[in-house]
């Protein structure tokens, strides 16, 4: 397994980590951003699986930041299931404990992108990064999510949570297996639908995504361990910079972004996406960019 390889060198995955370290959680596509930048630099597109594995790193960082939270919800959860509060089914699926429901309802939001994610494996890590699609993402989900803000009722907390609409989450989760659409965008953009606060989405689209990320993660990782360094591919070294890079990174984004939303609209972030897809869309016409994704090198 080579430790090192030409095609990503160091300031390349610095650049790289630092770019989905800032994206990950802001409703603007940390995958999109990926696949465009990585071309710009020269690196060429680093591929869906070197997307997943820096996401480890950015899902560090909402395990240190939510700690208290993924705990509580834990132990909770555990409590319920060992039929601490009774040993009726309800019981077990938490009717005593919100904080052990809340358990359930990320393992039921986690099942689509599951699903999705298997069964289209080869579109997203081929077809789905073509920079047309990207830009077309970009644009058509900004104008959703500004009519979200803009229509959403915004007075729902978590602890009003369903199962129903837990699998609601879930569904808008697995729209980000797309890039362009975002996971926090999907999200945040159903919780705005479905009444709930600005926050309320942003931290509920933070602690779904744990499940789906991680695993998506540590399967890449395990799957593609005989491929690093290989020609098109980048380097062990690379991936462990940029996923670092990400996860410092990352952390300091999520304390923002919470303080962010908690006051402002997302109305910066729609005219963000659509600047930028028009942005690709020129680029592609002149030749900088091209559409169908080339493999790092």
């Amino acid at each position: 397994m080579a430790l090192v390889d030409s095609s990503v060198g160091m300031w390349e995955a610095i650049i790289l980590g630092l770019v989905q370290g800032l994206t990950e959680f802001l409703p603007v596509s940390s995958s999109a951003h990926l696949r465009i930048v990585g071309e710009l630099i020269g690196s060429g597109d680093p591929g869906a699986a070197f997307t997943a594995i820096t996401q480890i790193g950015t899902e560090t960082a909402v395990l240190l930041y939510f700690r208290r939270d993924i705990a509580t919800i834990c132990r909770a959860w555990w409590r319920a299931i060992s039929g601490k509060h009774g040993t009726d089914r309800a019981s077990r699926l938490g009717s005593h404990d919100p904080d052990a429901r809340m358990g359930w309802y990320i393992g039921l939001g986690s099942i689509p992108i599951v699903v999705l994610g298997l069964l289209f494996q080869d579109a997203i890590e081929q077809p789905f990064r073509n920079l047309y699609l990207i830009a077309a993402t970009l644009a058509g989900f900004a104008l959703v999510l500004g009519w979200a803000d803009r229509r959403g009722a915004k007075v729902r907390a978590l602890t009003s949570l369903t199962p129903r609409h837990a699998l609601i989450f879930g569904l808008a989760q697995a729209l980000a297996l797309v890039p362009g659409v975002s996971r926090s965008g999907g999200t945040i953009t159903a919780g705005l639908l479905l009444g709930y606060t600005r926050e309320a989405a942003a931290r509920y689209s933070f602690l779904l995504a744990i499940p789906a990320v991680l695993g998506s993660g540590l399967y890449q990782l395990v799957s593609s361990l005989g491929e690093f360094g290989t020609p098109g591919t980048p380097g062990v070294a690379a991936t462990v910079v940029a996923t670092l890079v990400a996860g410092v990174v990352g952390y300091v984004v999520i304390i923002g972004f919470l303080r962010i939303v908690s006051t402002y609209s997302y109305k910066p972030f729609v005219v963000y996406r659509i600047v930028l897809a028009a942005v690709v869309l020129v680029l592609l016409t002149v030749g900088v960019l091209q559409p169908v994704a080339l493999t790092a090198g």
